[in-house]
């Protein structure tokens, strides 16, 4: 089923495009929204730091450890219905999230959420791909990726508006009007496809032991139990050894990490969404306890990192393309470092044009610099036949280092339950969360040095120039990623 036959100029084109950003547009909202409105939630509830690490990491946790299995659910028993199930799913869950009484039913809610965004993520791109003529879709892709960019620039700004105005419940209420349009969109108006190769059991266990080994470690770091962690760490060995086993029947093929350039961008991935992830967390709570920003000033005062990447993302990938990848992956992560040094100036008495724009403007040109070429690098560096099972892997990698990160910063820089409620307190361990988030960004700097090739020679046999982590053979853009 799924036949490329649909042009991007036809109606039925528009509607595939409309109904993948919608739905997307779901998750992609509730992660950018939830970090400012922390603080609301957490007076409202009267709850610790503890359960605001829970509130954004449960929704983490099982969007990380279910995304891959997300995708071949779709593959097999259609991209369309699956998305569809993820769609109701994430609306429902954000419906309970909205109406949760306690912060018990708030994190169980959440971590619903992650698995309607494991099942609705992935079949965003995956509905363009199957349904496009082959000549339109870099286009459709390219439109996705341009209103999701809008959707995420927006974000922080309907969050805080949200937050000021009618409450922070509504953050999650918003979700399900949105569902109630997209998913009758999608059944009426999206063609159903399916791979029809795919074969085989899926890799249950593996999807199970990884979520396991990712909660039990975010159980130790936030909970400061050592069994937890020595738990996740037996289990996490148990998953490699699965793995290992099933070989290509696994849900992560070993074999997708003989090549040298994927495992060294996965592990750049890991140290630069790991700072992103404990950053972004840590920023919005520092504008609204210590700064005394409103929600919807904090939302706004993020925008310029999103606003540089969406201006320039399509140019920093012409130019990771014409350079190769070891100089943007080696100075977008120092330029990053730069910026969250920076954010050590955001005080009590911070200026907006003084202190907090300069720090934002650097972070986002180092973003800027970093993402594109990052992901096409993760592309190039496997056979074009296993793109999509390589983005996929990469995208659940920044997905579990931005969970650990919020598991973790809070512990390594000292800050107590009640941190959050304490301007003078959480100020002077956000000082000393910053350095950390910007040495994590320089191992992940020196790691792509020392491990990224130079670009290949004009005349290099297009199997050389995809080890040397240049994208020369044309990928195919319908599996360019899982996420926007």
């Amino acid at each position: 089923m799924g036949v490329r036959e649909v042009r991007m100029a036809s109606k039925a084109g528009r509607w595939i495009v409309f109904t993948t950003v919608l739905g997307s547009g779901m998750a992609l909202l509730d992660s950018t929204v939830v970090n400012v409105a922390l603080p609301h939630i957490g007076a409202d509830l009267d709850a610790d730091l503890a359960v605001l690490q829970w509130t954004v990491n449960a929704y983490m946790l099982t969007l990380a450890g279910l995304i891959l299995l997300g995708g071949s659910l779709g593959d097999r028993f259609g991209r369309r219905r699956v998305f569809v199930i993820g769609v109701v799913w994430f609306a429902l869950a954000s419906l309970l999230c909205g109406l949760a009484p306690n912060a018990g039913v708030l994190i169980a809610a959440r971590a619903l959420q992650g698995v309607g965004g494991a099942l609705l993520t992935p079949g965003s791109l995956a509905l363009i791909q199957a349904s496009f003529h082959e000549d339109d879709r870099a286009r459709a892709v390219g439109l996705w990726s341009g209103f999701g960019g809008v959707g995420a620039a927006i974000g922080p700004f309907v969050g805080g508006w949200l937050v000021d105005g009618p409450g922070w419940r509504w953050v999650f209420l918003l979700n399900v009007p949105l569902a109630a349009l997209c998913v009758p969109v999608a059944l009426r108006h999206v063609p159903e496809s399916r791979d029809e190769t795919a074969h085989g059991r899926f890799d249950v266990l593996g999807a199970g032991l990884g979520a396991a080994a990712l909660a039990l470690v975010t159980y130790a770091l936030i909970g400061e139990a050592w069994w937890a962690g020595a738990a996740g760490v037996l289990v996490g060995v148990w998953f490699v050894v699965v793995e290992r086993r099933r070989g290509e029947r696994a849900m992560v093929p070993p074999s997708i990490f003989a090549s040298r350039t994927f495992t060294a961008v996965n592990l750049v991935t890991l140290c630069v969404y790991a700072a992103f992830g404990g950053f972004f967390f840590l920023a919005a709570l520092q504008l609204q306890v210590v700064a005394g920003y409103s929600a919807l000033g904090a939302g706004t005062a993020l925008l310029p990192t999103t606003v540089l990447m969406l201006l320039l993302s399509a140019r920093s990938g012409e130019l990771g393309e014409r350079i190769g990848p070891r100089i943007p992956l080696t100075v977008g992560p120092l330029l990053c470092a730069a910026g969250m040094l920076l954010m050590l100036r955001v005080g009590a008495d911070a200026s907006y044009v003084r202190d907090v724009l300069p720090a934002l403007l650097v972070l986002g040109l180092g973003m800027t610099l970093l993402v594109a070429p990052l992901t096409a690098t993760v592309l190039a560096s496997v056979p074009v036949a296993r793109a999509g099972l390589a983005s996929g892997v990469n995208n659940a990698a920044a997905r579990a280092a931005g969970l650990l990160a919020v598991a973790a910063l809070p512990m390594l820089a000292g800050m107590g339950p009640g941190a959050y409620l304490s301007a003078e307190e959480f100020g002077a361990t956000f000082r000393r969360a910053m350095p950390m988030c910007a040495g994590i960004l320089v191992v992940g700097a020196v790691v792509a040095w020392t491990t990224m090739r130079t670009p290949a020679a004009a005349g290099c046999h297009p199997e050389c120039r995809v080890h040397c982590g240049v994208s020369s053979p044309p990928l195919d853009p319908g599996r360019s990623d899982t996420s926007a």
